[in-house]
């Protein structure tokens, strides 16, 4: 018998592959939200992070209901979500999810109650007090669908969708972006449950688009840009913030700073135009402040995914495109996926 697992612990992870890969495999779809691992043991739930942090008091009501569903002695691996919109219209809202992590207790329960969470699973490393971080995934899955078969329906826990056919995940690839999924994750079926290291594959949408520079953030630790704030225009010529470059070398970094200097937008008396009303989804700094620049610099960027306006995670640099007119960088240019009901995507 393995000894109980360890916790914290951190999970396993996924590298990224460029297409849904054939052969001895078990298929899931990409959540979009918070990974979190769940332990419940000796009476007591908490909730851990990727980096091992705990989530246990922001998520009071995924608490309440892993200590009525999951058994004691378990720990199970998945993802919180959160999803908004009207019935036969449900989607992921990453926003609504990140605005639950909140220092003020009253304002966790306010959340708590007016946009609660739910927890997607999809992995076990722990049953009955024993580990099987050792058993091969096939037969973890057999033992989380025995469990999540005693959960009862509407108690916002879920198992997650598999198959081991690669022509389904192709279609849950394309259908459930429309419900904000992220794309798909492979699983060896013989392969252990393996802590912090890259054992399972996924396969995420990636597009191209060409978008305007409109100002930057020095670096928080240093000299030099820490952040392109990029935008597109909408269909009435409008300038529409879309989110920002923040993977950038360290010589990129140090040259773009004079390479942007004649765009700097001024005032009348010749100082920096500096904004703060710009906020970052790919930077945790608490200052805000960007220098504003005039919307002459064109450059394109890879992307996973567009959330309304803006890009969901932060975007790759690819190149500069001195050969576009900054007007030709429209929201119309991005490929919206068509809407799927996220109720048809949890089982």
């Amino acid at each position: 018998m393995e000894r109980p697992v360890d916790w914290p612990v951190a999970p396993m992870l996924a590298r990224s592959v460029a297409t849904i890969p054939v052969g001895d495999y078990a298929y899931e779809p990409k959540w979009d939200g918070f990974r979190c691992l769940v332990l419940h043991s000796g009476g007591i739930v908490e909730l851990g992070s990727r980096s091992q942090r705990p989530l246990t008091r922001y998520f009071p009501e995924i608490v309440a209901t892993v200590a009525d569903a999951i058994p004691d002695g378990c720990i199970v691996d998945g993802e919180l979500v959160l999803r908004q919109g009207t019935d036969g219209a449900q989607h992921l809202d990453w926003d609504a999810l990140s605005q639950r992590i909140h220092p003020a207790q009253s304002r966790i329960d306010k959340l708590a109650a007016e946009t609660p969470a739910e927890f997607v699973a999809f992995d076990l490393l722990m049953v009955d007090g024993t580990s099987v971080r050792g058993d091969p995934f096939e037969r973890r899955r057999a033992r989380l669908e025995d469990l999540f078969g005693r959960v009862p329906a509407g108690r916002g826990i879920h198992l997650t969708r598999a198959t081991r056919d690669p022509a389904a995940a192709a279609d849950w690839f394309d259908r459930f972006e429309g419900a904000g999924l992220d794309g798909v994750i492979a699983k060896p079926l013989s392969g252990g449950y393996e802590p912090d290291r890259r054992s399972m594959l996924k396969i995420k949408h990636r597009r191209t688009a060409e978008a305007v520079v409109w100002g930057y953030r020095p670096h928080s630790r240093g000299t030099g840009v820490g952040s392109l704030l990029l935008a597109l225009y909408d269909d009435r010529g409008e300038l529409v913030p879309v989110g920002g470059i923040g993977a950038l070398p360290d010589s990129t970094r140090r040259s773009l700073v004079e390479e942007l200097a004649p765009l700097v937008a001024r005032d009348e008396s010749g100082e920096p135009l500096v904004g703060t009303s710009e906020r970052s989804r790919f930077s945790s700094a608490k200052d805000t402040s960007f220098v504003r620049l005039r919307p002459e610099r064109v450059v394109e960027v890879a992307f996973d995914q567009l959330e309304g306006r803006r890009f969901r995670h932060a975007v790759t640099l690819l190149r500069w495109r001195p050969d576009r007119d900054p007007r030709s960088c429209l929201l119309a240019q991005v490929d919206t996926p068509a809407s799927y009901d996220l109720a048809q995507v949890l089982l």
